[in-house]
């Protein structure tokens, strides 16, 4: 398999961000999810919006005034006003009702349905994103191939995932995920009396780094869009290297990005 340049060309503005502050940062936030969803969400909204827009404008060199995009699985709403400040349209599809209005936010733009038929036209938003939701799909990559159907050509299809080997593959049953996923949630149940929220083999399935890069490479072979690149979310930029080491990727990569352009 094909190794990537140390830095994509196409996040060369984001990487200029990514500082070991800001790391730190997110993974402050990253423990109230379960507790204060709104200052976790609150914080990958921002830091989402922030990198979009940075890709957007090494891609095309425009920012999102006017932008068109798409968040699969875009939950309640955390992220429209951050987008909305940005100057984007921003749009969403999420699957479970319940999700939708989990937060009380009053946001017309979402839609439900399915991330592996998105009930959207073909060719026809400037961004499609997804954000901590393809470890939760059974086949994350006929949702990333519907994500690429709706894209216009020229824009861009940006997957960010959490990686099953990484450390929080195991979203709130910790690093016990890494004796299996069925171990973590029975060891859940027996120290909080209730089922985890992510359901390993229901609604959390083990995503790797390689699945990714492959699936992403593939597409790119048939030219229905071009990989511009992949990097580690949440890793200081000095990190980002480890993208190209297989296996060590999968331990060290907690978030892995595929940013893509559409023909």
């Amino acid at each position: 398999m094909r190794t990537l340049a140390v830095t994509s060309p196409a996040a060369r503005q984001f990487a200029r961000r990514a500082s070991l502050r800001r790391s730190l940062r997110l993974l402050s936030d990253f423990k109230h999810e379960q507790t204060r969803p709104d200052l976790f969400y609150g914080a990958i909204a921002r830091d989402s919006a922030d990198m979009l827009s940075d890709l957007y404008h090494e891609v095309t060199g425009q920012d999102l005034t006017g932008t068109v995009v798409l968040d699969v699985g875009g939950g309640p709403g955390y992220f429209a006003d951050v987008f909305a400040r940005h100057g984007a349209h921003y749009l969403s599809v999420e699957p479970d009702p319940s999700e939708m209005h989990a937060a009380g936010i009053a946001f017309a733009g979402s839609a439900r349905g399915s991330g592996m038929a998105l009930p959207i036209r073909s060719s026809s938003v400037d961004i499609c994103f997804s954000s901590n939701v393809a470890e939760h799909v059974a086949t994350p990559w006929d949702m990333a191939d519907e994500m690429v159907r709706v894209t216009r050509p020229g824009g861009l299809t940006v997957l960010s995932y959490t990686l099953w080997w990484g450390p929080f593959g195991g979203h709130e049953t910790g690093r016990w995920h890494y004796f299996g996923g069925e171990f973590a949630a029975r060891r859940y149940r027996r120290k909080h009396g209730a089922e985890p929220k992510n359901r390993y083999g229901v609604s959390l399935f083990p995503i790797t780094a390689a699945a990714g890069l492959r699936w992403a490479r593939g597409i790119s072979d048939e030219g229905r869009a071009d990989l511009l690149g992949a990097f580690p979310r949440y890793n200081p930029r000095w990190s980002w290297f480890v993208t190209s080491v297989p296996g060590i990727r999968e331990l060290i990569v907690s978030n892995l990005v595929l940013v893509l352009r559409k023909r």
